[in-house]
Parts: C-alpha cells; sequence; structure tokens
C-alpha cells in the first residue's frame, strides 16, 4: 500500500519509500514538480528534457528564466544524454567525487531545452548521493533538472518542512528524506575551458578539487556583462526576511562589534537574532556543523520575527568559503572591522 501523508494546500507530503518514490517518479514523468532531498539541500525536480515542466519550476519558484539550473543524473549513461562530449578531467572527477556534491558544467547536447541552461552552449551536471534523489532519477529514467526548492531568493530548504514553508501549493508533492546532511549546495565547477574554474562554491573544496587534478584549481568571479554561467552568481540569494548584517575580521573585533550592534538595536526596540547562537557555533574549526544549520538557523530567526540578524564571519578556508558566499549573497550590509 502506497504510504503518504495527507496532501497539504495541493502538495503532497510523501514518506521517502519506494512506493512514494514510484509515485514521485510518475509525477515527475508526467510533467510535475517534485522536491526531494539530495546530500547537500532539497531540489526541486522536473524532467530535463522536458521544457513544459522545466518551466513550471521557474514559475513556482519566482525564479529569474537567466538564472541556469543543474541536471542530476543517476549513472554515467544519462550525463551523455545531457553533454555532448566528456572531458578526461571529467571522467577523473566523477570516479573520486561522484556521487556527490559536485556539479561539472560541460557542452551540453542538443537534448536539453535551452531554458534549462538559459540559452548558453553549456549545462551543469551533478550526481547526488543521497539514496532518495538516486531512486527517483532511477525509477523516473529521465536525468532531472534541479534548483533549491525554495521561492527564489530565500534560504534554501534542508527539510521538507522547509520546503513546504515556501512552495506548499505551488507544486506536486515533497519526498521527505529527512535533514540534509551538508547544507549548501554543491560546488559547480566548469570544464569547458583549458582551466578548472569554480563558478560557485560548495560541498567540495577547492584544495580537494586541487589535490585530485595535480593543477590549479581557479575561483571565478562574474563581471555582471552576460548571463551567469551558473546558479548562484548574479542574484541576491539565500536571504531571510530580516536584514541580515554580516562583520568579518579578527574575532576579538567582530564580536565586540557584534555585542554593541546588538544593544543598539535593542534600545531602538528591535528583536535581533544573533546566528552564532543557532548554530551552536564553537570556533572556526567547526565549519561543518556551520554548514549544516546555516540555513535552517536563517529560516529559525525568520520563524521568531527577528527586526534584524547579525552574523559573524568565519574563515574563509575550505568549506568555509561556500558558508561566507552564502552569507554574503544573504546580507543586507557586510561590515570589516
Amino acid at each position: 500500500m502506497e504510504k503518504t501523508l495527507s496532501p497539504l494546500k495541493g502538495t503532497l507530503w510523501l514518506r521517502s519509500d519506494f512506493p512514494a518514490i514510484r509515485k514521485a517518479a510518475e509525477i515527475i514523468r508526467a510533467g510535475g514538480l517534485v522536491a526531494f532531498p539530495t546530500e547537500t539541500v532539497y531540489g526541486l525536480g522536473a524532467s530535463a528534457s522536458d521544457p513544459a515542466a522545466v518551466a513550471r519550476i521557474f514559475s513556482a519558484k519566482g525564479r529569474p528564466s537567466d538564472n541556469p539550473l543543474i541536471v542530476h543524473v543517476s549513472d554515467r549513461e544519462q550525463v551523455y544524454r545531457v553533454a555532448s562530449s566528456v572531458p578526461e578531467r571529467a571522467h577523473f572527477l566523477m570516479e573520486r567525487f561522484w556521487p556527490g556534491p559536485l556539479s561539472l558544467v560541460l557542452p551540453r547536447s542538443s537534448a536539453v531545452p535551452d531554458l534549462v541552461s538559459a540559452g548558453l552552449p553549456t549545462v551543469a551536471v551533478r550526481m547526488p548521493s543521497h539514496p532518495v534523489a538516486l531512486e527517483l532519477i532511477r525509477t523516473a529514467g529521465v536525468p532531472i533538472a534541479a534548483p533549491s526548492a525554495n521561492r527564489s531568493g530565500r534560504p534554501s530548504p534542508t527539510s521538507a518542512r522547509c520546503v513546504l514553508e515556501d512552495l506548499a501549493g505551488r507544486i506536486d508533492a515533497v519526498l521527505d528524506g529527512g535533514t540534509c546532511r551538508i547544507g549548501v549546495e554543491s560546488t559547480v565547477l566548469d570544464l569547458t575551458g583549458p582551466r578548472a574554474v569554480i563558478l560557485r562554491p560548495g560541498g567540495i573544496t577547492r584544495e580537494a578539487l586541487t589535490s585530485a587534478l595535480g593543477e590549479p584549481v581557479f575561483q571565478a568571479s562574474w563581471k555582471g556583462v552576460s548571463i551567469p554561467p551558473s546558479p548562484g552568481m548574479k542574484y541576491r540569494h539565500y536571504a531571510p526576511r530580516a536584514p541580515l548584517i554580516l562583520v568579518t575580521g579578527p574575532p576579538s573585533r567582530r564580536r565586540r562589534l557584534l555585542h554593541i550592534l546588538a544593544n543598539f538595536y535593542e534600545r531602538r526596540g528591535l528583536k535581533v537574532c544573533l546566528l552564532a547562537d543557532f548554530l551552536n557555533q564553537q570556533g572556526d574549526d567547526d565549519v561543518e556543523n556551520i554548514s549544516r544549520h546555516l540555513f535552517r538557523s536563517l529560516r529559525r530567526c525568520d520563524a521568531l520575527k527577528a527586526g534584524v540578524i547579525l552574523a559573524e564571519g568565519i574563515a574563509s578556508r575550505g568549506l568555509g568559503v561556500a558558508v561566507m558566499n552564502r552569507l554574503g549573497k544573504a546580507a543586507f550590509r557586510v561590515i570589516r572591522v
């Protein structure tokens, strides 16, 4: 018997057993939208070969059409369905990091609708490691295009409940696979040129990629003169409803300023959320915990109706680069002391 929870405002909340995954796959094949868990964040999926279904993703999220999507696959054969060629470096990185939080930008095939890649000649592809995501793609039998399953600009969802906060009634179903392990999106690595270039930092660090390839890996900065080649480059992302002030610099100085700012805003009658209190931050070495709880903590500040959110920067190394990228994108103001 198929196990589901009751529909919530028109959106099915599905358990992550096989009957529910089979139901979700049927929805995907029929042109519907399903939110599903990955090891990074929840994705909002549609068949990558169905332009009308892909258009529904943009509509449900309120996502600008010049913001490309990532195509999720369950095996190498599907990579060749969406990419016109796969360089040797890509094969090597697939062996080393897939399934996992690494998206590879490759030349796209004619089977990928323009809308998936925002008209670019490339496509970003990844194989997620979450068993529910992999089983959904296998059962659907098609590569699945999926950005994060939230309203555009909001903090990414790391649980099914977070998905429904934003998208209940706007999508067909969500598969509940629990809380995401990593908590920030995949690293997007461009392999279409002579150099390997990170377009978006994420769950695989630059250091790990450099070590694996045995060559420098570069970090891109988009100059805003054309369509961005990766999600997360052009628009403000990950933002809570309350303005977020990010303070960076030496630990003692940034913490002193955070204390001053908290007193300043509280005296003016604003509810202050100190993000570190929700992250249980014990210092820069606790970066995996910070990453895992970052988006959920931003949403908790919203739930508490914060008037202002104060966030402390961490060291931009390893996974901290991805955390600081997300905080910088979410911030209303960044102050360096």
